[in-house]
């Protein structure tokens, strides 16, 4: 993958899980994991309606250098959007250049 196309500044983000001290109630948050370079390239049309056919939602490809441990649990944020990943695919080559990340645009509740 050419470094130039990773022109994009993404945020890699975790779901925790934390007990309320006072309710015990357990809650949610996102905590930040890494700041990432990346390629975020939206569908197109083709790609778009193919997609739906299989996946649902996906609207955005999402390119990253290789780096172990990106999960489906996981999100990315760009540019104040929230980009759900719906999958984690290394590249066909070695599988450990690069991740295409095929990303829903929303909140991520699950």
């Amino acid at each position: 993958m050419q470094a130039g196309k990773l022109r994009h500044r993404v945020l890699l983000q975790d779901k925790v899980q934390h007990q309320d001290p006072l309710t015990g109630a357990v809650e949610s948050s996102w905590v930040d994991v890494a700041t990432l370079w990346a390629e975020v390239s939206p569908l197109s049309v083709r790609e778009f309606v193919a997609a739906q056919a299989g996946q649902g939602e996906v609207t955005t490809r999402i390119k990253i250098r290789y780096r172990a441990g990106v999960t489906r649990q996981q999100r990315i944020l760009h540019r104040g959007q929230i980009f759900n990943i719906e999958g984690v695919l290394a590249d066909p080559g070695s599988g450990r250049e690069y991740l295409t990340l095929p990303c829903s645009e929303g909140v991520n509740d699950g």
